[in-house]
This record gives C-alpha cells, structure tokens and sequence, in this order.
C-alpha cells in the first residue's frame, strides 16, 4: 500500500496515474455536446449504491472507468455555453494547473511551519485585494471557503466591535436589502442574535437598496433602543446582480456609526474590469468586503476572501494553542495565517488566482467578465424585443430574469405552473441549464451568464426551447381539462 503514497520515491507513478486522469477528463471535455445528460436521481442513485466501497479495484485505470460511469458522463459541465444557471464559472487553465499543484503539495496554510511561501503568496493576494479595492494601509483579510463563510466572519467582527454585552445581543441589528444573500440571515442566527435581527430593507424598480428606506430604518432601530450593528450593502446580488448605492449607503454608515459590510461575492470581477469598474464607486469605505473569486475571478471552487478596512478587528477571530501558534509566535511576527482565520485546517486556494495573475493578468481576467456583462446587455435587449417574455430588470451585470408569457393565458397560477415545468423539462433533456427565482410571489427563470463562450444565438436558441416545452405543457393542460 505503501505505492500510493506520493514521495519522492513514487514520482514517475504519480506522473502516470494524474496524466491519465487528464487525458480522460481532456477526452471527456471534448466530447461533451451538452451541459447536462438529463439523468435523474432514481437513475444514477442505484449505480452508486451498487459500489461496493470495502472491495478496490486495485488501479486507477480501472476506478477512472468506473468514475466515467457514475460521475463524468452525468456530470453538469459548467463550460458549456448553455449552462445558465447559478453563479458558477467556466475556469481558466492556469488555476486548474494551481489546483493540481496545490493538490499534490498539500501545504496546510494555518501556521508558517506548514506553508513558508503559500503564507506569503496568500498575504500578497490579500494586498493586491484590498489595493483594488481602496481599503488603505491598515487593509488586511484571509481566504476562506466561500461567500457564506466570509459574509459569517465580517458579520461576527462587525458584532464584537459592537461591543454589546451578551445578555443584550438580541438589541443588535443588521440591516441588508430585500435582494441580499440568504447568508445574512443565516449568520444572524449562526451568531447567536435573536429572530428579528436582520432588518430588510426594500429595494427599487432597479432591485437596487433603497437608501430613504435605509435611512428610516437606521432611525427606527435608534429610536426603539436597538443597535444598528452592521448595513449588509450587496455589489451584485444574485437573483438580479444589482448593484446597491455604495457611496449613499456609506454616508449613512458613517452618519450612524454603523459596520459597513459590502458583499461582492460576485461583483468583485469588476475589481479587475476597466470597463466598468466605476460601478464599484463607494466601495473602499466599507468596513469589510466579501469577495469570490470562483465566480467572477473564473477560478476552481473553493476561492473566497474576507477583507478588512482595519487589521485589528480580525483579532475577533484569534484564539491561540500551544500546540500550534502560542502567543509568542505573535511577538516573534511569525506570520500565522490561523491566527486570522475561522478554520484551522486550510487548502492553499490562493495559488490558483496567483497562477492565474502570473499567467493572464488581472486585465485578462477583467476581459472576460466585461464580455458575459456585454452578453447580459444583448440578452436584455433580446428579451425585451421579444413578446412570449417578461423580462424584469436591465442588467448591470450579468444575470437576466424573465418569464414566460403565453399568449392567451391569463391565469397567473397557470403562468407559474409552464415556467416551472419549462424549467424542469430542459433540465430534463440535457439541452440546456437554466435558474429559477421568484420576484413577489410569481415563478420566474434565470440566465446566469458566466461563460465568455456563449453567444446571443445560444440564448435565442435557448429561449426557443423553453417556449417549445412552455407551450407543450399548457397544450397538454388543455387536452387533460377538455
């Protein structure tokens, strides 16, 4: 068993078994004509549960045929240009090779003695981050595992700095637009606050916050005795990617005093546009950013930051152990990434963009994410023209959401009911991807378009297709009742 293990001794074996992993994937990726092979869950749960997990199959050659089997060939393939659903990216080559090197290495990025120059590559990126951003010298951030987990470790610093004693934590507020990730009110209860701590406050035509109702809401909160804790800004939200007024919402933090929190989960690729990174505007006076570059950077999940206007607020996240960085290493300035961070344990992820800036440059990656945004913007102008849709909102950047409008229907339950099926039914097939949300109370689709690769074509054909099993539904509906 020894064999497997990857030394120095097993070079040429591990140069063997990763090729031929490559060469399949590579095969696959060329072969794939569909986002999806429409498969369902009683089909493909049976081949899983068949594999008997206690008997191996001795080599990697025979394992790969049998991931072809129950994963590569039914896999989602989120570089096909007609996957639009979620905020999920088609990656560039450069981070999959830092993936596979990362991998191989497999430094632990929470002490020094175990990283040595992934430590000061990650702290590099988190400067060039911040310097982007505009958060000034005292900026600082780790990388972490996603847009959750850097929104729940601004949110707990925001708290601390509150400086509420725990028996009146449930005073704290966090006031966030109506449009914001699901992951505000998740951290509100993760850090302990009481039901009604997240205040939603109402956005515009443009599901833009709306700052006068902000504003209202800053004075009810003081004037009923509660602590406004944080406002949650959102630089790209993910049913409309709306971009709320940063430098309107930054004023009103600083008039009440209040943690400003910009989640840029996705909106941060304009950090590298130079088309449109003025959309920004406001952004360096936050308090602290969530930033994912495994959406808008098109890096491999996991990659995600949580930066900070102020170093020593992320003390708030600092515990020390003997074992693994005592105290004294902080005298000695021996640079822990742990003593910053809410894991321990932590992938090296920040070689991937690192790999990716040495190879392509923040230009390149800007590039790309200007072109799904110019995509977003002849989409809407698709839509728009067309009477078979309802398309809600002009895009800032590149998310559409619109809806299927039969002709001849006047039933909006019913209108629900062949967007719905529409939605399932090109799953369904394999042909295409799409998301779905709601806007008020009614069933609406999405275009998350992330992939440079897809063209207006791809979204007429598209739309196309969900008008076709739309209208199938609503005909077969109308056979059924007659």
């Amino acid at each position: 068993m020894r064999s497997h293990l990857l030394n120095n001794t097993t070079a040429e074996h591990y140069r063997n078994t990763v090729s031929a992993g490559v060469e399949r994937v590579a095969a696959t990726l060329a072969a794939t004509e569909r986002p999806f092979s429409g498969i369902g869950v009683d089909e493909l749960s049976p081949l899983v549960d068949a594999i008997d997990l206690d008997r191996p199959l001795g080599d990697a050659a025979a394992a790969l045929d049998e991931l072809g089997e129950v994963y590569l060939r039914d896999a989602v393939y989120f570089h096909h240009p007609r996957y639009l659903g979620h905020l999920n990216c088609p990656v560039v080559i450069p981070a999959v090779l830092g993936e596979a090197v990362l991998s191989a290495i497999n430094s632990s990025l929470d002490t020094w003695d175990q990283s040595a120059g992934g430590t000061l590559i990650e702290r590099r990126l988190i400067d060039w981050t911040t310097e982007r951003i505009g958060l000034g010298p005292a900026a600082d951030g780790i990388f972490t595992s996603g847009g959750t987990q850097s929104n729940l470790q601004a949110l707990l610093l925001a708290r601390e700095e509150a400086k509420i004693r725990p028996e009146h934590l449930t005073r704290l507020r966090i006031l966030t637009s109506e449009c914001s990730h699901f992951s505000v009110q998740k951290s509100a209860k993760l850090l302990g606050l009481g039901p009604d701590a997240v205040v939603s406050v109402p956005v515009d035509r443009d599901k833009r916050m709306q700052t006068v109702a902000l504003a209202r809401a800053l004075e009810q909160c003081v004037a009923e005795g509660s602590v406004p804790m944080a406002v949650v800004a959102t630089a790209g939200t993910t049913d409309f990617g709306s971009i709320d007024p940063l430098p309107e919402i930054a004023a009103l933090c600083e008039q009440f005093a209040v943690w400003m929190h910009v989640d840029a989960a996705y909106g941060c690729g304009l950090l590298a546009s130079r088309e449109r990174g003025g959309l920004l505007r406001g952004i360096a006076h936050a308090d602290s950013v969530t930033v994912d570059y495994h959406k808008s950077f098109f890096q491999p999940v996991s990659s995600s930051a949580v930066l900070v206007r102020d170093r020593a607020t992320l003390r708030h996240a600092t515990y020390h152990a003997e074992y693994l960085n005592p105290r004294r290493m902080a005298e000695e300035r021996i640079p822990n990434q742990v003593d910053k961070s809410l894991q321990t344990t932590r992938r090296f992820d920040a070689l991937k963009l690192w790999m990716t800036l040495r190879v392509m440059g923040a230009d390149g990656i800007g590039e790309l994410f200007d072109e799904v945004c110019d995509l977003a913007a002849e989409g809407w102008q698709l839509l728009a023209a067309d009477p078979r849709f309802d398309v809600v909102v002009e895009p800032q950047l590149s998310t559409l959401v619109f809806r299927y409008i039969p002709a001849g229907v006047t039933s909006p339950d019913e209108i629900d009911r062949a967007n719905l099926h529409a939605r399932k039914a090109l799953f369904a097939s394999g042909e295409a991807i799409v998301a779905g949300t709601k806007v008020g109370d009614r069933q609406y689709l999405k275009f998350t378009l992330l992939n440079p690769e897809t063209t207006v074509r791809d979204i007429a054909a598209v739309l196309d297709l969900i008008s076709g099993h739309a209208e199938k539904y609503l005909g077969d509906s109308l056979d059924r009742a007659s």
